[in-house]
């Protein structure tokens, strides 16, 4: 079954956030009630994979400014049939930044969110189930921009340099911002 690998990063996911918590739950029946979950052509949502991407000591984070939608968010996109989400979500960071160097952080999910994307010219209004994952750059960190997105830009720790307020952003950028503070911390 090409669904069991997400169903065991689920169900080995914890978070201390109400709505991820609420999320899991609908993401656990979605993709139990869908076998075609990573496909696009799933009318009503389906799986998508996305991250958050730090340069190599973690000192920075790459945003991306959606063309179509006109927002900043993280890197990330379709699986288009591959169950490998975190496969997914690096070959994304790749494509969007256009840096090949990037390796994973941690092989479990670093956040997960459900949203809402607009019906327009070529698809209805559906979900995106976004399963996220925390990946590093290894080395240059140079972005070459792309067609999807009007900028891309490197952000320091400092929430002000944040140019969103979408909470799954805001939620992501607090995880990375006590995650490296827990990393610092001496015991």
């Amino acid at each position: 079954m090409h669904r069991t690998q997400l169903i065991e990063l689920l169900n080995n996911y914890q978070s201390i956030y109400a709505e991820e918590i609420e999320f899991k739950a609908k993401m656990l029946d979605f993709i139990k009630t869908n076998p075609d979950c990573f496909e696009r052509s799933l009318q009503q949502g389906h799986i998508t994979a996305s991250c958050w991407l730090t340069n190599e000591n973690s000192t920075q984070a790459l945003l991306l400014h959606h063309m179509k939608l006109d927002r900043w968010f993280q890197l990330g996109g379709h699986c288009d049939g591959d169950s490998n989400v975190l496969a997914v979500a690096l070959k994304e960071a790749q494509e969007e930044s256009g840096i090949l160097n990037i390796v994973p952080t941690d092989l479990q999910i670093f956040d997960i969110d459900i949203h809402a994307i607009p019906a327009n010219s070529k698809e209805q209004a559906h979900d995106h189930y976004d399963v996220r994952f925390l990946l590093k750059v290894v080395g240059d960190q140079t972005v070459i921009s792309n067609r999807e997105s009007k900028a891309l830009k490197w952000i320091s720790t400092d929430i002000q340099e944040l140019p969103t307020q979408l909470p799954s952003v805001v939620r992501m950028f607090k995880k990375w911002i006590d995650r490296n503070h827990s990393k610092n911390v001496v015991r």
